[in-house]
């Protein structure tokens, strides 16, 4: 097994692996969402006289929809598509009604998802100086030969690889380094389930670890429960097929560097 990855799965199973990666992921649930006082006085008018249409066509205007339903995204950018489909539209009003004007309220002022603010965190980090080297910009980067890590836009980092080490994906980076004369890339994940979407994560970080011709190190900055032992399909993917690539911990990237 390739040594960084064995590492990571030591870590994360044997130290205080998510205090340490509350460094690289400092997640702290975000408040609740503000709801326009004028939009939620048409809810409340709409749901007190059971009009359907107006009721819904209030709450598409509002971040957070109440209740999950495939069909809302669709309405959400064609609202008239309400009066062309009364089933549907029964059918949401129904679930609704359900519902008291509290619980619509507290539904549609959740908190945002945890996984849709962890996105920046990885290059906040790494733009910090954590890996002891202070990423410079893309002007720098190009022109120099000294080791450096590349403090730049996921577009701006996958247009220097495609220029310069033959990356053929359209799909950006997340790391973009360069070490004794060597490049490195690498894409970041902080893998919080299992399956369905977290599986096609995990997946995108693979393609970017195995795309043949980069003339550059490729490495998967991996982190969360594909490391614990189980029947799941990222440890049995990381413990089987891609065991001898460099997959491996945010946290350990910094002795990854180091030792080349």
């Amino acid at each position: 097994m390739n040594e960084w990855l064995h590492r990571s799965i030591e870590y994360a199973n044997k130290q205080n692996y998510l205090d340490d990666l509350f460094n690289v992921y400092p997640i702290i649930p975000s408040g609740k969402r503000k709801i326009n006082p004028y939009i939620w006085k048409e809810v409340e008018l709409a749901f007190k006289a059971k009009n359907n249409t107006a009721l819904v066509s209030a709450l598409l205007k509002l971040e957070l929809f109440p209740i999950k339903d495939s069909f809302i995204a669709y309405l959400k950018h064609d609202k008239k598509a309400l009066n062309r489909n009364p089933e549907l539209l029964k059918r949401i009003c129904d679930q609704l009604y359900e519902l008291s004007l509290d619980e619509i309220f507290v539904r549609c002022s959740a908190p945002k998802e945890t996984n849709r603010q962890i996105g920046p965190m990885f290059k906040k980090w790494v733009n910090s100086g954590a890996l002891g080297l202070t990423p410079v910009p893309l002007n720098l980067f190009t022109y120099n030969t000294e080791d450096a890590i590349l403090h730049a836009s996921d577009k701006a980092m996958k247009a220097f690889a495609q220029t310069y080490l033959g990356y053929k994906r359209k799909k950006g980076l997340d790391f973009l380094a360069r070490i004794n004369g060597r490049y490195i890339i690498g894409e970041t994940k902080f893998l919080t389930e299992t399956g369905g979407h977290q599986n096609a994560q995990f997946e995108d970080a693979i393609t970017t670890l195995t795309l043949p011709g980069v003339q550059a190190i490729q490495i998967a900055i991996l982190d969360g429960v594909l490391y614990i032992p189980s029947d799941s399909k990222m440890y049995k993917a990381i413990t089987n097929e891609y065991q001898e690539h460099n997959i491996m911990s945010a946290l350990l990237l910094k002795d990854f560097l180091h030792a080349l």
